[in-house]
């Protein structure tokens, strides 16, 4: 047959009306009219969905939420610690609300409320996108939605509820106006301080009604719907900037729809909220826990916000009773007993806090977060806005013995390392100074001193030249193994050794908790049971890790033992339990602390000095009390030790079991040859090395569980020499270690 009866597109030539078959890949691709037919298919099934889910899912009656029920909060023994649950609300029209604020609640929420249906799915590409982009979060649902889900619907995310929240906010935008639903939006949503609706919040945060409310209290009043609990910048001083990036977002969405001039925009000020009023079952310290609690439970993903105000929980808390009580005892005798305000003007801006782990379970046992969550409202334990000053230096040794440091000369940085103790004394770096000579307290120079002694003494010269040695980076990661939350942000310079690092007494804790452990990082928890009707609520696997290796968390407890027996710290003494600790005081005297530990309890106190009138600002704590400064070694140290030894009473002395790192032990009392460095740093009438504290340890030999593993007590080391290190000295009785009661 002749090729021409082929077309030149691979058809045979059919009969006359007949359409040709495809061949080939032609086959797989379905036709215009398979296409149109499915999607026809699609488009049908969807809209009998709609109109059978439509049919189905009627506007119900007002939810529980409206009598919500009380959560119960126990100790970790039973006992009721807090009931919560009181809704404080009070309904009012639209037109009582400024027309400002309304704005700027449409600005947070939904800009194109009026403008769109019930449902928008442009709204939650929208949101998803300001997410993403990092221009604040916005939910992806309408204001009608989320006021369906408030008023006539519960929390729980579920495909069920979000589809009745689906076909519910279409009818109710076919039986309402948009004035009716925001109004009943703006009447249900939660503001944070137990105010729902936004005539409660108008009172809680401003002691004004919601029609008096200017633009910029309305800006505020929108953000805190977005997270209640941490715009509150009260509550939360640390959160201030996040809440202020968030206000200037709803600000400026307001300038962009024409609900504000620029010119306005541009006159307003970020305002400060009222100190907040708590309900008096929440007096004491009752109210510090439960809100920490519930900051737990959000942070750990348990339960979320709204979650939790829906109600009816059970929680049983890890808060023991008897040192719960044991540590307000303390804080009082020791130091808010002595305030007196009219004697000393200083005295009304001490704050105290504090936070106690046991470090083998990581349960949060005790916490102290002020005089009275009724008068004090903001959580001195959890805070994290104040400099953990000289605290972090035992962060920079740890670093040191986990990564095998070495001083400028090559020599392992040990207990007995002897570095330049001088005061502003430069850094010198691998490619020389640096330019950086941080100044010693009381500007005090030391000359040649051991690593030991200038923990005791917080010799600043000595821990940021370590600093330098170990690296920036490599400490930083220590820090975050043993625990320090993403949130706290770390300082990358040798002047980490300072502590300008801010954080809580609670995020110290855990990290000196770890160290307590062995260098075994177990992360805290404040709950221990949740139940709901009967039913109990699933908590999160916790999953201890080895933060650090055990030599380098032990030898680190080996020279914290001696700032408690001969340094700054030996007020801790009166403990009666062997103890481990670090002093510190922030910069200007703003703070002081005390972290310290025995091998049953990890414990950070924190003296904070603030304006207890807006805005709030840190105060230097001079003439408290009457004394001329507030450090460390005071009445932060006063405080543990008595906590300590309250909360422990009654229970077996334990002595520290410890495996240190090699070099860890006393050298030889015969001074090996002096290094054949150059001492190009030595001052040239350097003072003779000082006498050194008591070398860190117990009364007891050290003991090793398992002498067979490299770094035990009795392994030989290596001292530093000069240029970051100096000569090694020796001369040092003693040794570190001892006790055989701790796991």
């Amino acid at each position: 047959m002749s090729s021409s009866n082929a077309s030149p597109g691979g058809w045979e030539n059919r009969p006359s009306g007949k359409k040709p078959k495809r061949t080939g890949a032609r086959r797989l691709i379905p036709s215009w009219r398979g296409v149109l037919g499915a999607f026809l298919l699609v488009v049908l099934a969807c809209a009998g969905a709609f109109i059978i889910g439509y049919q189905l899912v009627d506007i119900p009656k007002a939810n529980a939420g409206a009598v919500a029920q009380s959560n119960v909060y126990l100790y970790s023994d039973g006992t009721q610690l807090a009931r919560d649950g009181a809704v404080n609300r009070e309904n009012v029209g639209l037109d009582q609300v400024s027309e400002v604020a309304q704005h700027a609640t449409l600005a947070a929420e939904d800009r194109n409320f009026y403008h769109e249906s019930a449902v928008s799915p442009k709204a939650m590409l929208r949101a998803a996108w300001n997410t993403v982009t990092g221009k604040g979060k916005q939910s992806g649902s309408t204001i009608t939605q989320q006021y369906v889900k408030n008023y006539y619907l519960n929390q729980e995310q579920t495909a069920v509820r979000k589809a009745k929240e689906f076909f519910i906010a279409i009818k109710l935008d076919r039986e309402k106006t948009k004035e009716e639903i925001l109004e009943g939006y703006l009447n249900t949503s939660y503001y944070g301080r137990n105010a729902y609706g936004i005539q409660a919040a108008a009172q809680a945060y401003f002691g004004k009604d919601a029609d008096e409310l200017d633009a910029a209290e309305g800006a505020y009043l929108a953000t805190l719907l977005n997270a209640p609990s941490e715009y509150d910048i009260v509550a939360h001083p640390e959160n201030k900037a996040k809440a202020r990036a968030r206000w200037d977002y709803v600000l400026d969405g307001m300038v962009k729809e024409g609900w504000l001039s620029a010119g306005e925009r541009a006159g307003l000020k970020f305002p400060e909220p009222h100190k907040a009023k708590a309900a008096t079952g929440m007096s004491g310290q009752r109210g510090y826990l439960v809100e920490a609690v519930k900051d737990y439970l959000y942070g750990a993903k348990i339960l979320d916000e709204e979650t939790l105000r829906s109600g009816g929980y059970r929680i049983t808390t890890t808060i023991d009773r008897k040192k719960e009580k044991a540590f307000v005892k303390a804080a009082e005798k020791r130091l808010l007993d002595k305030l007196d305000p009219k004697a000393h003007p200083a005295d009304r801006f001490v704050r105290v806090g504090g936070a106690s782990i046991d470090p083998a379970s990581g349960k949060v046992v005790a916490m102290y977060g002020g005089v009275d969550f009724t008068k004090q409202y903001v959580n001195n334990a959890t805070r994290s806005d104040y400099q953990v000053g000289s605290t972090f230096k035992p962060f920079i040794f740890a670093s040191a013995v986990q990564n095998d440091a070495t001083t400028q000369n090559d020599r392992r940085i040990t207990p007995y390392t002897v570095y330049d103790g001088r005061n502003k004394r430069e850094v010198i770096g691998p490619d020389g100074p640096t330019g950086y000579a941080p100044e010693n307290e009381d500007g005090v120079s030391y000359g040649p001193i051991t690593v030991t002694k200038a923990m005791d003494k917080s010799v600043n010269s000595v821990y940021a030249q370590m600093a330098q040695d170990v690296g920036a980076g490599e400490v930083n990661d220590t820090v975050r193994a043993l625990g320090m939350p993403e949130k706290v942000k770390l300082v990358t310079t040798p002047a980490m050794a300072l502590g300008t690092m801010t954080a809580s007494p609670l995020d110290m804790a855990q990290a000196y908790a770890t160290l307590a452990n062995h260098g075994r990082y177990v992360p805290y928890t404040m709950v221990v049971k949740i139940t709901k009707n009967g039913q109990e609520v699933q908590l999160p696997v916790r999953r201890p890790t080895q933060a650090v290796h055990r030599e380098a968390a032990d030898t680190t407890t080996s020279i914290l033992r001696s700032v408690v027996r001969g340094g700054t710290a030996t007020a801790a003494q009166a403990s009666g339990r062997p103890a481990a600790g670090k002093t510190g005081t922030a910069e200007e005297d703003r703070a002081a602390w005390f972290a310290g530990y025995t091998p049953d309890l990890a414990t950070v106190v924190a003296v904070m000095g603030q304006d207890p009138e807006p805005p709030y600002g840190q105060k230097k704590l001079y003439n408290v009390t009457g004394l001329p400064r507030v450090n460390g070694g005071g009445y932060p140290t006063q405080i543990w030790a008595q906590y300590t030894a309250d909360a422990l009473e009654g229970k077996p002395v334990k002595n520290f079991k410890l495996r240190l790192a090699p070099g860890a032990q006393a050298p030889p009392t015969t001074a090996p040859p002096a290094s054949s460095a150059p001492p190009t740093t030595a001052p040239p009438t350097a003072p003779a090395p000082p006498q050194t504290s008591e070398p860190p340890g117990t009364e007891e030999p050290p003991v090793s569980e398992e002498p067979t593993e490299p770094g035990g007590p009795s392994s030989p080391g290596t001292d530093g020499g000069p240029e970051g290190g100096g000569l090694p000295i020796g001369g040092l009785d003693g040794d570190p270690g001892g006790g055989d009661d701790f796991p």
